[in-house]
């Protein structure tokens, strides 16, 4: 029988309007299943079980009562651990906040409340978000559900590994270079990047800047498009999310769910293994082209192309260490010793760049942006891996070359969706199988200039297409085996900076 954690968020919460499920079961069903396995991965860190079987209970008697419920209502929610829940531990991952409790919540999580999710506690991530591997000296490594010694990327790790694991229907994530992307092609999850503005944020210190954003992380399409139906919305406090007198400039939730059936055969698609630069190692290569060859017949006309991305590695690593200094120079020359090597290393790479560098690269970006434009003027939606390579032991700090190559930074091996993310446009992760090493697989879709509701529209069908497919399916981890495991902090090198 089917674990109610197991439940996909938009079934449960059918079951819940129509008081066949309640959402205290619920709550139990996933904390029960935190319990069994959270020792495996260190998914789930920072948790409050009173307070979160208080939201079930609540959530349960406004059931109850038959008012009007939210599109949420009585979901659990798994909040990565760089925003703010009120009265529960946030810490960034870094030991500078390590005892920090906020004494309200951030945007984002006031909306998801609003929208009737009830937070069942936090997620891992590296510290500051940096880096694709989720490690921090807080709460020490998370590992990956398919192989514990090996990562679960980030900087959404936490939320992605949770949702594999059953421990919550949604989670919270964020992407600047892939944040969102890479722990879902990592897990087996889906992961979303919205247009910058669709999913307001008031905490980001550039505030004109679409590079990094926040987004919802499910285990199926229809789950993400319910969730970001309940984050999209409009608010002053940030610059991108703005309206016109008629009405919302990016679109409602009503675009995004309940979503609409779309006809594959009427699109024109794009196959790029690497985006013509991308360091994209063999294997991947090799279970793209698989993918890409089961998945061309669905659309009207397919061909492989990729857009031009000249100049967009040096262009990503100037206005990202931009935003680390103004975020973080000042705590690496007050208290160097409490930062990890990631962050002093963005500080330290920013510290080099000059005002010319600066210039250089927002040019670079805009003449990349609208090259862009040509290229979906003759494609409708492209697909491409969602990273570069394999998962790898969570030991290592990040992959320093690639099929004997060695990479320009600490994040160049996830070029594939930094490159979307200078451009601006819309891409989801969505969990294909698993490659030769059996690790799961992630195929990023890649949508026009504002495309998001067709992006969901055409992962929809595609995951529909496959769901009856052994070999491209989502693939599940083994729970019992994730049960009987012993724990991942337990190994050498789990908590800390090396």
């Amino acid at each position: 029988m089917t674990e109610p954690c197991d439940l996909s968020a938009l079934e449960a919460r059918r079951l819940i309007g129509r008081k066949a499920l309640s959402p205290v079961e619920l709550m139990e069903s996933c904390l029960k299943r935190i319990g069994e396995v959270n020792h495996a991965v260190n998914a789930m860190v920072a948790m409050d079980e009173v307070a979160a079987r208080a939201g079930a209970k609540a959530a349960e008697e406004a059931v109850m009562q038959g008012g009007p419920l939210g599109l949420l209502h009585g979901l659990p929610v798994g909040i990565k651990d760089l925003e703010e829940v009120k009265g529960l531990r946030t810490t960034y991952g870094s030991p500078l906040f390590e005892d920090f409790v906020p004494e309200a919540d951030c945007m984002m999580v006031a909306n998801l409340r609003d929208a009737g999710a009830v937070v069942i506690g936090k997620t891992n991530t590296p510290e500051f978000g940096a880096g694709a591997n989720t490690r921090n000296a807080v709460y020490g490594v998370t590992g990956n559900p398919f192989d514990q010694t090996k990562s679960a990327a980030g900087s959404s790790g936490g939320s992605g590994v949770a949702l594999a694991c059953g421990m919550a229907p949604i989670c919270s994530g964020s992407d600047t270079g892939g944040s969102l992307r890479n722990p879902a092609a990592f897990n087996g999850i889906v992961g979303y990047r919205p247009s910058p503005g669709l999913v307001p944020s008031e905490k980001r210190a550039h505030g004109w800047s679409g590079l990094p954003v926040l987004g919802p992380m499910a285990r199926n399409v229809p789950d993400a498009a319910l969730m970001l139906a309940a984050m999209a919305s409009d608010d002053a406090m940030d610059p991108l999310a703005y309206t016109l007198p008629e009405g919302p400039v990016r679109g409602v939730p009503e675009a995004f769910f309940p979503m609409q059936p779309i006809d594959l055969a009427s699109l024109r698609l794009a196959i790029s293994v690497d985006f013509g630069q991308a360091p994209v190692e063999k294997l991947i290569r090799e279970a793209f082209a698989i993918r890409a060859k089961a998945i061309a017949p669905l659309f009207g006309a397919a061909e492989e192309a990729d857009p031009d991305c000249r100049g967009g590695d040096e262009a990503f690593e100037v206005l990202r260490a931009m935003a680390f200094l103004t975020a973080h120079a000042q705590k690496v020359r007050d208290k160097p010793d409490m930062v990890g090597p990631n962050v002093r290393a963005n500080v330290e790479e920013g510290l080099r760049y000059t005002l010319e560098d600066g210039s250089k690269a927002a040019a670079a970006q805009t003449r990349m942006y609208r090259a862009w434009q040509h290229f979906f003027a003759h494609h409708d939606v492209l697909i491409t891996p969602a990273i570069t390579l394999s998962p790898r032991p969570w030991k290592e700090l990040y992959p320093a070359e690639i099929d004997g190559k060695p990479t320009r930074t600490y994040y160049h091996w996830l070029a594939c969706a930094y490159y979307v993310t200078l451009c601006g446009h819309p891409a989801i992760s969505l969990p294909m199988g698993v490659d030769r090493l059996g690790m799961p697989f992630g195929l990023q879709i890649v949508g026009p200039r504002g495309g998001d509701a067709l992006v969901m529209r055409v992962a929809a069908a595609i995951e529909e297409a496959f769901a009856g497919d052994a070999v491209l399916r989502r693939p599940v981890p083994d729970l019992a085996a994730l049960a009987a495991a012993q724990p991942v902090k337990a190994m050498p090198g789990a908590v800390g900076w090396d």
